[in-house]
This record gives C-alpha cells, sequence and structure tokens, in this order.
C-alpha cells in the first residue's frame, strides 16, 4: 500500500535529511567517489575550450537567446516552451514559488530537492513511497486523485528505476501539474521512455540538467521544457540575468550534434560497466539490488550498510548512503556506475569491509 504521508519541516521529515546531497561524502577527503553520480574525466577538453571562450564576453550582460534556440531545437519545441535555469535545482524552487498547488505530491525514493523546495515555499507535502518489494516501480494509482502537482523523476535517483512512459502518462489530468525529473535521462541508451519532446500531455513540465553527462555541477546549468504559459510563470519567478555567460556557453554547445553523439557513446558505455558493476555485486550473498537499474547508479542493500559505509570510507571509498531518501534507511547504499578498473578495485574493497564488519 502507497501511503500519502504529510511532511510539515522545511529540511528534515521522518530522520530523513532532504538537504543531504552525495558530495558530502567526499568533500575534505581523498576518496574514489561512487557517491555522486556526475560522470568522470568531464567536461571534455571541447567543453572546457567553449567555456574559456566564453569569459572574454563577461563584460556584458547574458544572452540566453542562442542556447535557449539551440534547447529548442534539440527537442523539436519552439523556444517559448524552454526556460534556462542555474541547474535543475533552480527549477525546483521556481516550480515551489511560482505554480498552483494546495496539494503537491512526491513519489519517493527519489531526489530530495523537490518536497525540500515545496515545504520551503510553505507548502504541505504528500508523499507517496514506493515500495523495494515492488521494485520501486510506479503504479498511478497510488497517486491521490486530489494531487494537484505531482513530481516523479525518471529514471528515478537514487533506485536507478526507469518508469515507463505510459505510466507516467497515466499521471497527467487537467488542473495538475506533473513534473518529470528527468536529470538523468540523457545516460539512458536512446533515451527511452523520454517525455521531454511532448506537447499533448496536460499539465507536464520536464526538467533536464547537463550536470551529470557533462561534468558541471559547478556551473550550473539546466532546463525546464512545459507549456508557454507555464514557463511565462516560472520565468516571472525568475532574477534577472539568472544564467551566466559561461554556463550559456555550455548550453549552446551541448546541444550541437557532436555533443549529442558523444552522450549517446557515453550512455552506450555506462550500460556496459553497469552490467559489470551489477554482475560483481551479485556474488555476495550479502547484497540485494534494486534491479533492473537502468540510470548511472545502482541502488543496494546491506544488512549493516551504514558500518559498510564507513569501512568502505576507510579502505578509500565514498559510497552515497541510502538514509537521508524518504523511503530507505540505512542500509540502502547508492553507487555510481565507474570505469571497470574502478569498479573491480570497490569490489575488493566491498569485500574487505564485510570481513571487516563480520559479514
Amino acid at each position: 500500500m502507497h501511503t500519502p504521508t504529510e511532511s510539515p519541516d522545511v529540511n528534515s521529515a521522518g530522520g530523513h535529511d532532504l538537504r543531504h546531497h552525495g558530495d558530502a561524502e567526499v568533500r575534505g577527503r581523498d576518496l574514489t567517489d561512487l557517491a555522486v553520480n556526475v560522470r568522470t574525466d568531464t567536461p571534455p577538453a571541447w567543453l572546457r575550450e567553449r567555456i574559456s571562450a566564453s569569459l572574454a564576453t563577461l563584460a556584458v550582460y547574458p544572452d540566453g537567446g542562442p542556447a535557449r534556440a539551440a534547447v529548442a531545437h534539440r527537442h523539436g519545441l519552439p523556444v517559448e516552451r524552454v526556460l534556462l535555469t542555474a541547474g535543475a535545482a533552480e527549477a525546483f524552487v521556481l516550480i515551489a514559488r511560482a505554480l498552483p498547488a494546495r496539494r503537491p505530491v512526491v513519489v519517493h525514493p527519489q531526489f530530495t530537492e523537490p518536497e525540500a523546495a515545496l515545504r520551503a515555499a510553505g507548502h504541505e507535502v504528500g508523499r507517496v513511497l514506493l515500495r523495494a518489494e515492488d521494485g520501486f516501480r510506479l503504479d498511478p494509482a497510488a497517486v491521490p486523485d486530489e494531487a494537484d502537482l505531482v513530481v516523479v523523476g525518471n529514471p528515478t535517483n537514487p533506485t536507478s528505476v526507469l518508469h515507463p512512459a505510459a505510466a507516467l502518462e497515466k499521471l497527467a489530468r487537467p488542473g495538475r501539474t506533473l513534473v518529470v525529473d528527468e536529470a538523468f535521462m540523457d545516460a539512458v541508451p536512446g533515451e527511452r521512455e523520454a517525455l521531454c519532446g511532448r506537447t499533448d500531455i496536460p499539465g507536464l513540465v520536464v526538467l533536464r540538467s547537463l550536470t551529470k553527462t557533462w561534468g558541471l555541477a559547478g556551473l550550473r546549468i539546466g532546463y525546464v521544457l512545459a507549456a508557454p504559459e507555464v514557463i511565462g510563470a516560472l520565468q516571472e519567478a525568475q532574477p534577472l540575468w539568472p544564467v551566466s555567460s559561461p554556463a550559456l556557453a555550455a548550453a549552446e554547445a551541448c546541444m550541437e550534434p557532436r555533443a549529442l553523439a558523444e552522450a549517446a557513446a557515453a550512455a552506450d558505455r555506462i550500460a556496459v560497466d553497469r552490467a559489470h558493476l551489477v554482475a560483481g555485486l551479485m556474488e555476495f550473498a550479502e547484497v540485494r539490488m534494486a534491479e533492473p537499474a537502468d540510470g548511472p547508479f545502482v541502488l543496494v542493500r546491506l544488512e549493516q550498510g551504514a558500518q559498510v559505509r564507513e569501512r568502505l570510507r576507510t579502505l578509500g571509498f565514498a559510497a552515497r548512503r541510502g538514509d537521508t531518501f524518504p523511503g530507505l534507511g540505512p542500509e540502502w547504499l547508492r553507487l555510481a556506475v565507474r570505469d571497470r578498473v574502478t569498479t573491480n578495485r570497490f569490489l575488493q574493497a566491498l569485500d574487505q569491509a564485510l570481513v571487516l564488519v563480520g559479514r
């Protein structure tokens, strides 16, 4: 049974720290990073060069027009359906502040910023908690009919579940805003189940991020795709010049054909590397996984997950704790997909960690 629950506190509820993110696992420590889902060896040299070239224009106020047009062209949409933001995190804040919502609901486990932003804007937030026993799969009927704003990730962070587009479509209805966070969709081969180019689904708002695939967490660039009236409302809530010139240069560059081809090739490599990680994890009787995984990370469950995570730190590896995600507890860990060499080193460390905690 998926029971909506109310959560009035702004930053934490039920022991879940909604403002905790993977970067906290590695900050100030020399650890191999499996806690943050940013692709390694990024940004590539050609993208760094494009960003560096934009520094010559810093005396001029940013002009988002070319980048906005590039995003619209990439998704086959009119520019009126595109809003550039300082990362997807800003988009969540704009949605919470600018769009009407009396009964917002967030589908968990998932990225916690949407709920944190809604609560910070004064909303009472309902939760639909998906269950491990169901493979964290979405049942559209679990979302209350009265919910007028629904947030769901696809593929979902941290479960790595890719929900069928048809299931997400069932959440849409007149009078409801359906927010689909597709921050990791470009890491899915073929971007199957994506809704980003759809204009026929009422109330649909799709969020995208360039942070993960292109290694731009420090630059802050993402975008929203929605009906023109929704884009207009969100834009009214933005400050002037919300996206910097270097970030705009990056957005425009990442929409070019060669960039899209590189991202597609990276998604294919991630799928291969993820299969290697999953195969290695299956060798451990103590490890249970949320399967199938379709994102650039996997979610695993160990009875002594918290102790194993601490042991992994002493062995040089950072894993993302799961207990800050509503619906999960300390026995859950999220592991970013890395290259085979790094994964093999991690699997050896995991074996040692399990021995140290008494298996």
